[in-house]
């Protein structure tokens, strides 16, 4: 039997149940559901937005600078133009924006191994760090993109 209750936003499959007052959260998944046992699992990856013709810049960044390698478009996407680069489970795409305008509050935030070694290529490759030390156990920096996309550097503290 399907829970009595109140719908949450604009997610039918969501509902509180109710016995007189909203209570617990409870999944119903809509018919064409059925069969699923859960939905979204993961991020597969992200995607930044650039302006048309950086794809140069958006390589001496990602690839040359962060070490994240590139890897080819499937041909079907490579006409739009932008770069994807991978190492999984990481991945960050770039697409071409016309209009671009950076995210400069929005951004990913990429887990680094030795995050003080890491800036100090950072810097050495004359990118400004904005350190905000430790917080809730992560060391944070953050570091904007040649398209001005902000970026956080995680350091999860053991």
């Amino acid at each position: 039997p399907r829970p009595v209750g109140c719908m949450v936003g604009a997610l039918p499959w969501l509902v509180r149940r109710f016995d007189g007052r909203c209570r617990d959260f409870v999944v119903v998944l809509p018919r064409w559901r059925k069969d699923v046992v859960m939905g979204v699992v993961g991020i597969d990856h992200v995607q930044l937005a650039m302006p048309p013709g950086g794809e140069e810049a958006a390589r001496d960044f990602y690839e040359g600078v962060l070490g994240i390698p590139e890897v080819p478009k499937p041909d079907r996407l490579a006409a739009r133009g932008g770069c994807w680069f991978e190492s999984p489970p990481l991945r960050v795409h770039l697409g071409v924006e016309d209009g671009h305008r950076p995210a400069r509050k929005a951004h990913p935030g990429l887990a680094v191994d030795d995050l003080a070694a890491f800036v100090d290529g950072l810097i050495a490759a004359g990118i400004e760090v904005q350190d905000e030390g430790v917080v809730d156990g992560m060391h944070q920096v953050y570091v904007s993109d040649p398209f001005g996309n902000r970026l956080e550097l995680i350091e999860r503290q053991r």
